[in-house]
C-alpha cells in the first residue's frame, strides 16, 4: 500500500513564508512525475507545479516567482517552497504522484491536503 502525507501547511500573514512536504511510504519501484494542486472553498482543485523525474519543473502563472517545487528522490519526498505568500493562496494543497509499482505499472496517488491560510 503506497501512501503520500503532507505537511508543514498553518496559517501566516501575508508576504509570509511556508515549506510544505509530502512524503511518500509502502513498497513501489520508484516515484514518476509529482505535483502539488490547492483547492480554496468553492473552487475547482488547481495544478499548482510539477516536477519530473528528471526534475523539470513548471508552475501555475499565478505561483510563477513565488514558489518552487523541488524534490528528494533518496527520501521520496516533494517539497513546495511557498514565499511571499497572498490572501488567495489560501486553499487545501495537495501532493498527487505517479508511481510505478513494479517497472510496467503506473499508478496515480494522493495525499490528505494540508491546509495553508494566508491572513493577518
Amino acid at each position: 500500500q503506497v501512501q503520500f502525507v503532507e505537511s508543514g501547511g498553518g496559517l501566516v500573514q501575508p508576504g509570509g513564508s511556508l515549506r510544505l512536504s509530502c512524503v511518500a511510504s509502502g513498497s513501489f519501484f520508484r516515484i514518476d512525475t509529482m505535483n502539488w494542486y490547492r483547492q480554496a472553498p468553492g473552487k475547482q482543485r488547481e495544478l499548482v507545479a510539477t516536477i519530473t523525474s528528471g526534475r523539470n519543473t513548471n508552475y501555475a502563472d499565478f505561483v510563477k516567482g513565488r514558489f518552487t517545487i523541488s524534490r528528494d528522490n533518496a527520501k521520496n519526498t516533494v517539497y513546495l517552497q511557498m514565499n511571499s505568500l497572498k490572501p488567495e493562496d489560501t486553499a487545501v494543497y495537495y501532493c498527487n504522484a505517479y508511481v510505478l509499482i513494479t517497472s510496467a505499472t503506473l499508478k496515480g496517488y494522493w495525499g490528505q491536503g494540508t491546509q495553508v491560510t494566508v491572513s493577518s
